[in-house]
């Protein structure tokens, strides 16, 4: 199979400055960058070009509009990294009508809770049409019953639709592009209306900051249903001409060595990953012994999640003699309800950390800086996601509205010219999120240094213990430093009520069998977080791959709460269900760090 090549043979670089998709689109299709999709033994599978992405889109929207889908209808796709789900969203746009990329079944549970994920976002997006492979049309039709969508079937059932009577009416620049569905949507869909103004004006600001030229090819495994796999890695590579290279996201989980092999094989110079995927590099690739050359990787993007620097350096010194450059690393920042970017470090300078005084930072909510040097007292690194794009702003507030000075961590407020204007048919959950002067309260926490954004977790995660604010992450990466637990496999958050004290509880998956193996877990972890953050937890232990994670990977400690106090996350079997989880409950002086 001949791949798609990544020189453009004299097309004049465009950095998104288009005014929609289609627009796009028609100018990439005149050079010869486009799509190359890998298969799970780094086998190519397929190579479609822009040119030929364009003629398939343009053939597929006569027969979607011949079938009678009306303008702005939805059409439903499983996005899996096909040549099919490409040619099927661009050919949407040409149809004027609306894709609504659907998670896979990775990290979401088992086949009913997958099926009812699909379901509620079917009910919710009404599609006129939706479309699977044939791996997994008998899950969508499952989830599509009673939901009364006319058209339901594979990529060759719509090919073989006929074309006559069709028509072609693309969005224009005052149109809707597409439909994100927040990955935290569990069984209240939260979809994001993208324009074809906001994703252009998302993609120009993007693409200007990698200063993405011709010598540029990106490489990714990241889902296309996530705002970072779909917007980063599918439409500004195409807004920019750039090719791309990808691998299915299930075989960077099995594999991650293959996502280094391939920016290794083909050259690659731009690719992104949240944190735990260089984790999984360091913990996993690193032990297979294989040489990579990734000289040509200037820009590893970090975003997605909150940026672990301790996890950066291991990734950074483990492949320093294979050629990578730590100052690689570009630590963003970023939401579907923005779009995709909001802020950027700079090009080149790497990872910058801000260590902070912890003590002042959960009593105070006071970011006070302290020399990383020190040894006396607390401390807690955080990672600096740079500034806010061209034309984008950020605020950080308190819970009146009112702006916050440097270093005082409150909510994090954006603005900019990719906002949503609301999410799909959700005017409640609009008006709570969107501010009448048009900033997006962002739901996350976090603080400001001379214009550069440190975020510190979730508002609705954090854990309030005894006057102090704790952050559940701290617990969690303390427990996953430890041997035995895996990374992603702790979920911490508190429970109580108005006349219970509130207590913190810790859910690991626990991979020992026997009693004795899960008690000797049980104190590690509960004196590692006592001595690392000063406050006793409940530990629990569940079988593995029990807790719940967002479709993009994401852990989602409401559900594991929620799980929790139903009963549905049981203890590991062979624990002692009759022994108390911890040692008995100390003064809270003593729980508060006194």
């Amino acid at each position: 199979m001949q791949l798609v090549t990544a020189d453009n043979a004299g097309l004049p670089k465009r950095l998104g400055d288009f005014l929609t998709l289609t627009d796009g689109l028609d100018y990439a299709a005149r050079g010869r960058t486009g799509y190359n999709i890998f298969s799970s033994r780094g086998e190519p599978a397929a190579a479609l070009g822009y040119a030929e992405l364009r003629d398939r889109a343009l053939d597929l929207a006569l027969k979607l509009t011949a079938a009678g889908l009306p303008r702005e209808s939805r059409v439903a796709l499983i996005a899996e990294t096909t040549a099919d789900f490409f040619v099927f969203f661009f050919g949407c746009q040409y149809a004027g009508v609306i894709p609504m990329p659907l998670p896979l079944s990775l990290s979401v549970g088992s086949h009913e809770a997958y099926v009812r994920r699909l379901h509620s976002m079917l009910l919710s997006g009404t599609p006129a049409a939706a479309m699977a492979s044939p791996d997994l049309i008998h899950l969508l039709k499952e989830a599509a019953q009673q939901a009364q969508i006319p058209l339901v079937g594979t990529a060759e059932e719509f090919y073989a639709l006929p074309t006559a009577g069709g028509c072609l009416r693309p969005f224009g620049e005052n149109d809707p592009s597409y439909i994100q569905y927040s990955s935290g949507s569990t069984t209240e869909p939260r979809g994001v209306l993208v324009t074809q103004h906001a994703i252009n004006a998302n993609a120009h600001a993007i693409s200007r900051h990698l200063a993405l030229g011709p010598g540029d090819r990106a490489t990714s495994w990241l889902p296309l249903y996530h705002d970072m796999g779909l917007v980063g890695f599918c439409i500004t590579p195409m807004l920019a001409q750039v090719t791309v290279d990808y691998i299915p996201t299930a075989t960077f989980a099995l594999r991650p060595r293959a996502w280094l092999k391939l920016i290794s094989d083909h050259g690659g110079t731009i690719s992104f990953s949240p944190a735990f995927g260089y984790e999984l590099c360091v913990r996993r690739a690193a032990k297979e012994g294989v040489c990579f050359d990734l000289r040509h990787w200037r820009t590893a993007g970090v975003g997605g999640e909150m940026v672990r620097p301790d996890v950066l350096n291991r990734f950074a010194d483990l492949f320093a003699g294979h050629g990578f450059d730590r100052r690689a690393f570009l630590p963003c920042y970023g939401l579907a309800e923005a779009t995709l970017a909001v802020s950027f470090s700079p090009l080149g300078q790497g990872v910058e950390v801000d260590t902070v005084d912890r003590e002042a930072y959960e009593q105070a909510g006071i970011a006070t800086p302290v020399s990383a040097c020190e040894t006396g007292g607390r401390q807690r690194s955080f990672v600096f996601c740079g500034q806010a794009l061209p034309g984008y702003a950020i605020a950080i507030c308190d819970d009146a509205g009112s702006r916050l000075p440097d270093r005082a961590i409150g909510r994090v407020l954006v603005s900019g010219p990719s906002l949503m204007q609301g999410y799909f048919r959700d005017p409640d959950r609009s008006r709570a999120a969107l501010t009448d002067d048009g900033w997006l309260d962002t739901g996350d926490m976090g603080y400001l240094v001379e214009g550069r954004l440190v975020i510190t977790g979730r508002r609705k995660d954090m854990i309030i213990a005894h006057g102090r604010n704790i952050w559940p992450q701290d617990l969690e990466w303390s427990a996953e430093h430890l041997d035995g637990i895996k990374i992603g496999s702790a979920a911490a958050f508190s429970v109580g009520d108005n006349d219970e004290e509130e207590r913190i509880v810790m859910v690991v998956e626990c991979y020992s069998a026997g009693p004795e193996q899960q008690d000797e877990l049980r104190r590690r972890i509960f004196a590692t977080i006592q001595k690392s953050a000063g406050v006793h937890c409940e530990i629990v232990l569940v079988a593995p791959r029990s807790l719940p994670y967002t479709s993009s990977g994401k852990l989602s400690r409401a559900e594991a709460r929620r799980q929790f106090l139903a009963g549905a996350l049981k203890p590991r079997e062979g624990d002692h269900g009759d022994r108390p989880a911890v040692e008995p409950a100390p003064p809270p002086a003593l729980a508060a760090g006194a």
